[in-house]
């Protein structure tokens, strides 16, 4: 049980609220993703629960595909990262079965040739410099990939009978860089050394509480409460949400921009 604090009650905003619910949704469905839009809402659904969402190649090819619709995109102000049950994701696809010893499973993993890993930097990187705010919306376990996709989304939203683990040391391969950059930046290198080194799984209850997650809810209340997160945010002037979205994800790179720290401390002068 965690001793943080219940969720802020957030207030929808009617008019914005109405205006989703009378929009048609138009619906765009791929084999492994599906995107639904919505008014000023998106969601980007992935869609192979018989695999439990494994990250293959024809998936995130899928998901590039989707993320790259979005940058003309005028009417959508936030999308939501969402997953086909029973979990979020189960991680990088692999052909390894269930019961597989330790030492078949790296063997897998060594032997492994795919283009996996230069998709999926290519779709956390296009994920986290949208210029739409993003909500992972988390209904199940998030495993390695799985896990390393919702952090590069701004907001994330879990059920608390959600897991979390990160198993690529165990299974003898290097958790990407954008990832373990991900979670250093968010926890600091002691906590990203204790999650990913020793591959434990971690509740939500836990992982709000350190930051990780943004609020988390029950399986009933998950839906609402993200559509709450949502609503709030749609309902935000867009130009100013997006520019400290980017100001925020720039410093937190490299620190504060130079240049613009010394403009914005000039005096006015008579102007």
């Amino acid at each position: 049980m965690t001793d943080a604090s219940p969720p802020v009650p957030i207030v929808p905003n009617v008019a914005w609220q109405t205006r989703i619910e009378r929009a048609p949704p138009v619906e765009e469905r791929k084999p492994f993703v599906v995107i639904r839009r919505q008014a000023a809402v998106a969601t980007v659904t992935l869609s192979r629960p018989e695999k439990r969402n494994a990250l293959g190649e024809e998936m995130l090819a899928e998901f590039n595909d989707a993320l790259a619709s979005f940058g003309d995109d005028t009417e959508t102000r936030v999308i939501v990262l969402s997953a086909e049950p029973p979990v979020f994701s189960a991680g990088a696809e692999t052909n390894v079965k269930a019961g597989s010893s330790d030492a078949d499973r790296r063997q897998a993993f060594a032997g492994r040739k795919s283009q996996f890993r230069r998709l999926f930097e290519r779709a956390t990187t296009a994920l986290e410099s949208l210029e739409q705010v993003t909500v992972a919306k988390i209904g199940g376990h998030a495993v390695g990939a799985g896990w390393g996709l919702t952090l590069a989304c701004d907001f994330r939203v879990a059920s608390d009978a959600a897991q979390f683990w990160i198993p690529e040391v165990e299974l003898g391969v290097l958790l990407g860089v954008g990832t373990t950059t991900r979670l250093v930046r968010l926890v600091g290198p002691a906590k990203a050394k204790e999650i990913i080194l020793l591959a434990r799984r971690h509740s939500a209850a836990s992982l709000v509480e350190q930051g990780l997650l943004t609020e988390v809810a029950s399986p009933e209340d998950l839906d609402a409460r993200t559509d709450a997160l949502v609503e709030a945010l749609v309902d935000k002037p867009f130009l100013p949400l997006a520019q400290m979205k980017s100001r925020i994800d720039h410093i937190a790179r490299v620190g504060t921009p130079e240049s613009a720290s010394v403009i914005e401390t000039i005096l006015s002068r008579g102007d």
